[in-house]
């Protein structure tokens, strides 16, 4: 399935969507298939303060426990608390219901350090091959 085009995407496999200055965060389609059934999600607080490229919380799944990494920086300005009862959100609909945080960008540059669509794609091609 190829990622959709309107989103910007890490190498650790997170994408952002931003509108009006804020960025809604999740994992891609490619992240929820490799660890699995999604059991668990921490989220930080309404306020918090996180850093492009640094951990803002955890997923853990029937196969491991993974860092959920920011791709930019800025305050949480809201969190998906659908996500604490039914964790299975980022495997059904993981560019959708399944979204994780709402963050008000404080340098929207960062945005040109994260990769496109066709970008993301190419790398999650060359990741399978190794």
């Amino acid at each position: 399935m190829p990622s959709p085009k309107d989103l910007r995407y890490t190498k650790e496999h997170e994408w952002v969507r931003v509108e009006d200055g804020t960025g809604t965060v999740g994992i891609t389609d490619y992240a929820q298939d490799q660890l699995g059934d999604i059991v668990y999600v921490k989220l930080p607080e309404i306020g918090t303060t996180v850093k492009q490229m640094e951990p803002f919380g955890e997923i853990e799944s029937v196969k491991a426990v993974s860092d959920l990494y920011s791709p930019v920086s800025g305050e949480v300005v809201e969190v998906n608390a659908e996500l604490e009862e039914r964790p299975e959100l980022v495997n059904l609909d993981p560019y959708g219901r399944g979204w994780m945080i709402r963050v008000r960008l404080s340098d929207p540059s960062e945005l040109e350090r994260l990769m496109t669509a066709d970008e993301y794609d190419a790398y999650v091609a060359e990741e399978a091959q190794a």
